[in-house]
Formats: structure tokens, C-alpha cells, sequence
């Protein structure tokens, strides 16, 4: 049985490493809408590399890094909140990819549950290899830069007066956000990768007095949240990927109850 789900419970392990700090600075910088638009916007680069016949990653990382970019730049000029142009593109963007993969589908089979709910337990060693591999890119830059777009992320304009530019710290965050869900989409799908970015920080920030102790514990639920999820998934033959957002929400919901237990004294 652990030779059966090992492969996939490390590949949720090592994906945990990098969700845990970058879903850390979803969280900070309230940019869950944003999660959920690049998410949705992979279905059209999955659609793109099956017409094309190109290499999945490489589509997706491509339309969601020209996506951020935009989206990034956007943010800089208007005055105003980017929700409204994050839902239109969001739901345009799922749109279009459902259409396209329906047109594809009469010429090719194209199994669209697999990529809206990805399957964590079919990971292969290469497929740990390519993990392994990127998380340790993103986790080098956010170490590398983690002053920077700490400052950026707690107050821009005290930032901006200590020489950080801002708009490269947010792009980079943007960035990272957009390459994680190129990785993650194969196993984790589309619909839930935003879960598991933003739902281990949120229940982490209810026991965390620092960013780096929310980050760690961040990581901790994440870890937690795979093992309980691909354990219910095995023995209950229940799809692995809802099944691990299942629990980390359940994580969540505990973290919350206790919360307003002890802020009321009643423990």
C-alpha cells in the first residue's frame, strides 16, 4: 500500500514546501481573486497545447505569465481595484478553454475531468523529478528576495520610501504564483490549486505571531492536509485531489472554532 501512494504523497510534500510561503503572500496581499483567475486560465493553455501539440507545462506557464504581466501592469496604472477585470478574465478565460477543449474533443479524446481535478496518486518519478526541481527555482527566488517583497507586501509606501520597487515586487510574487500553478495544475487540477494556496495560510494566521512562523505553519497544515486527503483517497476510494482540500478545510474550520473559543475564554 505506501509504495502505491509514496510517490504521491511526496510530490503533495515538496508541493507544500512552495505553497506554504507564496500562498503566505496570496493571503497578505488579498490576492485570492488573482489565484483563482490564473487557476481557471490554465484550462485555455491546456486547450492551447492539445491543438498545438505542445508541451502542457511550457503553454501554461506562458499564457499565465503574459496574463500576470498584464494583470501586474494593470494594477500599476488603475485607480481602482482589479476585481472587476479579475472575474471578467477569470470566467472568459474558463470559458474559452471549456469551448476550446469541446471543439478539440470531437477530433481528440480529451479527458476534462483529469484537469479540473487533477489526480495526485498517477505522479511518476519524473514527474517528482520536475517538482523537485521547480519548487526548489521558486523557493531560491523567494529566499532571495524575501525582504523585498516582505516590505512591499506590509506597506508600499514605506517600501517605495526605502528604495523597493514595488511593481517588481508584486510582478515576482504574480510570477511565481503563475509558474506554481503550471506545476501543481497535472496533479492537483484546475479548480483546486487556489485552495491549497490560500486555505493552509489562512488557518496558519490564526496561530502565527511573525510571517516567517505563519510561513512554517503554513507548510505544516499543507503537509497535513496531503497526508489526510491521499489516506481518505486510498481507503475510501474518494478522488485524491478534492479529498486533500477537503481536509484542509476541515483544518481550517478547527483552527477557526478554536480561535473564537479563546478569544471568548471559554478554554
Amino acid at each position: 500500500m505506501f509504495e502505491l501512494i509514496f510517490p504521491g504523497w511526496l510530490a503533495g510534500v515538496i508541493l507544500s514546501l512552495t505553497t506554504g510561503p507564496l500562498g503566505s503572500f496570496v493571503v497578505w496581499r488579498r490576492m485570492s481573486s488573482f489565484g483563482d483567475t490564473l487557476s481557471h486560465s490554465s484550462l485555455l493553455g491546456i486547450a492551447i497545447s492539445i491543438a498545438f501539440n505542445i508541451n502542457s507545462f511550457c503553454a501554461l506557464f506562458l499564457l499565465m505569465s503574459l496574463i500576470a504581466i498584464i494583470l501586474a501592469w494593470l494594477e500599476e496604472l488603475l485607480p481602482v481595484s482589479l476585481e472587476t477585470i479579475l472575474s471578467i478574465v477569470s470566467h472568459s478565460s474558463l470559458s474559452l478553454g471549456m469551448v476550446f477543449i469541446s471543439l478539440i474533443s470531437n477530433n481528440k479524446e480529451v479527458n476534462i475531468t483529469h484537469y479540473l481535478f487533477g489526480d495526485l496518486l498517477s505522479v511518476t518519478e519524473h514527474d517528482l523529478i520536475v517538482i523537485s526541481i521547480s519548487s526548489i527555482i521558486i523557493l531560491s527566488i523567494l529566499l532571495c528576495q524575501w525582504n523585498m517583497i516582505l516590505s512591499a507586501t506590509i506597506n508600499e509606501e514605506l517600501a517605495q520610501i526605502d528604495g523597493i520597487n514595488v511593481f517588481y515586487a508584486r510582478l515576482t510574487i504574480m510570477l511565481m504564483t503563475a509558474f506554481t500553478i503550471s506545476i501543481a495544475m497535472k496533479f492537483v487540477g484546475a479548480l483546486l490549486i487556489t485552495s491549497l494556496l490560500i486555505i493552509p495560510p489562512a488557518t496558519a494566521q490564526h496561530f502565527s505571531g511573525s510571517p516567517e512562523k505563519m510561513v512554517i505553519i503554513a507548510i505544516i497544515v499543507s503537509i497535513l492536509s496531503v497526508t489526510g486527503g491521499i489516506f481518505l483517497s486510498f481507503f475510501y476510494n474518494t478522488p485524491s485531489s478534492p479529498s486533500i482540500v477537503l481536509c484542509s478545510s476541515i483544518l481550517c474550520l478547527l483552527s477557526k472554532i478554536k480561535n473564537v473559543f479563546i478569544k471568548n475564554k471559554i478554554f
